[in-house]
């Protein structure tokens, strides 16, 4: 291995190193209670080597946040295959995945959706704009479904996409949140509420929705409605 491949491997496992750290702590006491300076005493740095791989401490943040979002579309977009017979099930495969990748990856989802501190995606949009093609295709599958006769005609997509996050969200909330009552199945709650969901917007309470009453949402509503 020559001198310049070995000092690109310490570089990046260094930097890896400070985004692990980065996100424990984020989890841990929350975006604003760490500083960098915490973040080097965590690694076992000093501050300015710190500086020397991250502008800043959002830099850091963007740099986990765009990891959690790829992470997030490769379970989203990733159906299984007992579900690809009928399109309301690939549906429910697909939204369960945004389920499933909060067990899975709960210091990512943390981080994304639930600290109200991080700084706006919005900010750094062009680091993001994948985030906005990933969900065009999510858009794409639900009016395929719509098209197929899985939901009636004239169902607004961005309606099921809203309302279909909304439950599987709430019961990975609730889940990483300790809001479950004694013995309550989180993954039961995500199945029921999300089934539930699915079977009245199949039974009309999308139907005849315009599209202005939920307009198109990202993944990043919440920081675009702050800017």
């Amino acid at each position: 291995m020559g001198v310049r491949e070995r000092q690109e491997r310490e570089r990046e496992a260094v930097s890896r190193s400070i985004l692990d750290a980065a996100r424990e702590l984020f989890v841990t006491h929350g975006y604003h209670e760490v500083s960098i300076r915490k973040i080097a005493e965590r690694i076992e740095y000093s501050p300015a080597a710190i500086y020397s791989y991250f502008p800043s401490k959002d830099d850091i943040f963007f740099a986990l946040a765009e990891e959690g979002f790829r992470l997030l579309f490769s379970y989203g977009l990733e159906a299984p295959e007992d579900a690809a017979r009928e399109p309301l099930g690939r549906l429910r495969a697909m939204f369960l995945r945004y389920y499933e990748f909060s067990k899975e990856h709960p210091e990512y989802f943390a981080l994304m959706f639930l600290d109200r501190s991080v700084p706006r995606i919005s900010q750094n949009w062009n680091r993001f704009g994948f985030v906005g093609e990933m969900r065009h295709e999510m858009i794409d599958r639900i009016r395929r479904a719509i098209d197929a006769g899985a939901l009636p005609a004239g169902t607004s997509a961005e309606c099921v996409m809203r309302v279909a996050l909304t439950a599987v969200h709430g019961a990975a909330t609730m889940r990483l949140c300790d809001r479950l009552g004694r013995g309550e199945d989180g993954d039961a709650l995500a199945r029921v509420t999300l089934d539930s969901a699915l079977m009245g917007l199949r039974a009309g309470a999308g139907a005849g929705i315009n599209d202005e009453t939920f307009p198109p949402c990202s993944f990043t509503d919440s920081e675009d409605k702050q800017s």
